[in-house]
């Protein structure tokens, strides 16, 4: 992941989770985001994944990011089950899952981006550039094999 910011939030009347929600949005690609919330003193480092490349990654990854690979889960086991309640920043609303980590983030009920931990949106992304390399349209498949049905064999060169 290219861009890191580090965000101190004084929950929920600071604005700057709207500014790092916004510039996320609009670079258009995965933020890493240390949020130190104040109150409660936690920290808490994820990755904000944009919905366009997260659907992307989720197309190509040939199965759900295994148990234990996801990062930070014994965090996640140790604090229980939080309140399933959205919390606003501005035009924006976060919707964190009770199952899976995971927190959704709406503007205008549109569902825009994602916050992953670290470990799980690596293995998504490596998982689904590993699949998408490894794949051919059959167009593409025919022209090949057209190609190489094309070629010399070994012996006569």
């Amino acid at each position: 992941m290219g861009i890191e910011m580090n965000v101190v939030v004084s929950y929920p009347i600071n604005d700057e989770v709207e500014r790092v929600l916004g510039l996320a949005e609009a670079v258009g690609e995965p933020v890493t985001v240390t949020f130190k919330w104040e109150g409660n003193g936690g920290v808490e480092r994820v990755v904000l994944v944009p919905a366009a490349t997260l659907a992307l990654w989720e197309h190509w990854a040939p199965r759900a990011c295994p148990k234990g690979d996801g990062g930070n889960e014994d965090r996640a086991e140790a604090a229980g089950p939080e309140l399933a309640h959205p919390a606003e920043f501005g035009a924006f609303t976060l919707f964190r899952r009770r199952v899976g980590g995971r927190t959704a983030v709406a503007r205008g009920g549109v569902v825009v981006a994602e916050l992953l931990e670290p470990g799980e949106a690596h293995w998504l992304e490596v998982q689904a550039r590993n699949v998408r390399q490894g794949f051919m349209d059959p167009k593409q498949k025919a022209a090949f094999e057209e190609f190489l049905a094309r070629q010399a064999s070994l012996d006569e060169q």
